[in-house]
């Protein structure tokens, strides 16, 4: 068996400030340390940080009054921002900047009396918290079929954003379909779609156009991009499996001759492809090999707080 790597692959620079800013919050006020929600969506990183002291909660009633809290790089709305105001909670904002740029576009977009669409799943972190960030009527969609059935006040006065974890393959679409029906629609240029989700949807259609025949993809169930990832490599004709870990992978996905294509969601940790390549070694895989990729060398600072004057 020949297995290829894909590239670029696993953390992107928002998942490596939020775990950063974890990290240093540690170091900074000791444990515990509470955060809102997953600071990303991967089981094997929550439970190592839930290990050292972090205290993962689904609601801000669940921290005691005072305590330092973080917001996940998912981001959150408006009136979890209040609750933790008044409960004198110490707030590290760890939410993605590629993902507090989306608020601002949307915030623009609604002071100028646009109604927003918001292009994402609904449920999702992300969108939850964009969808609260905005002082006014947002419409979360998904599908071109949701489009069609869309009503509005006044079609002059429309934008849309997106979930930065979906691509341009993923979205447009639905963009199409929006600017077909309301031709003055306004939106972000194709340029402040997140890089990262892009650039991991490319290197998987790479290595499917380079001939594989199975596509393991390292994920949680709850990561977003993962899941377009392993998507991705099923519309391809690729047999796509989403694994957590290298346990999840079963000998009967391949043969003696199988092409093999890696690749792990932006949560995922490099810790992750090194096991799974080891237990592809195991079933019988004798080559390894990293495919030529983008060099991403996007890095975020930490907020002011955590940086040592």
């Amino acid at each position: 068996m020949d297995v290829r790597l894909a590239n670029p692959r696993g953390f992107c620079a928002g998942v490596d400030r939020a775990i950063e800013v974890v990290e240093k919050a540690l170091e900074v006020h000791g444990a515990p340390v509470y955060v809102l929600h997953e600071i990303v969506h991967n089981r094997h990183v929550v439970e190592d940080l839930s290990s050292r002291g972090v205290v993962f909660v689904d609601a801000l009633e669940e921290v005691p009054k005072g305590s330092v809290t973080i917001f996940s790089a998912h981001g959150v709305s408006n009136e979890v921002v209040e609750t933790a105001a008044e409960r004198g909670l110490k707030v590290i904002d760890a939410t993605c900047p590629l993902v507090t740029k989306v608020h601002l576009q949307a915030q623009s977009y609604r002071a100028k009396g646009h109604h927003v669409i918001l292009i994402g799943h609904p449920g999702h972190p992300e969108v939850e918290g964009t969808r609260g960030r905005i002082d006014g009527p947002v419409t979360v969609l998904s599908t071109v079929e949701e489009v069609e059935a869309l009503e509005v006040e006044d079609e002059t006065r429309l934008a849309y954003v997106t979930q930065t974890t979906l691509s341009i393959d993923d979205t447009r679409e639905v963009i199409d379909a929006l600017v077909k029906r309301f031709p003055r629609i306004q939106g972000p240029e194709l340029k402040d779609i997140c890089y990262a989700t892009q650039n991991r949807q490319n290197a998987v259609r790479r290595l499917a156009e380079d001939g594989i025949d199975v596509l393991i993809v390292i994920g949680s169930r709850n990561s977003s991009n993962s899941n377009r990832l392993a998507e991705l490599g099923d519309r391809k004709g690729v047999a796509s499996h989403l694994v957590d870990d290298a346990s999840e992978i079963r000998a009967e996905w391949f043969t003696s001759t199988s092409r093999i294509g890696v690749t792990a969601g932006a949560s995922a940790p490099e810790t992750l492809v090194r096991q799974v390549i080891e237990r592809l070694r195991e079933l019988g895989a004798t080559k390894v090999a990293e495919m030529a990729g983008e060099l991403e060398t996007v890095e975020f600072k930490l907020p002011p707080t955590l940086v040592p004057k």
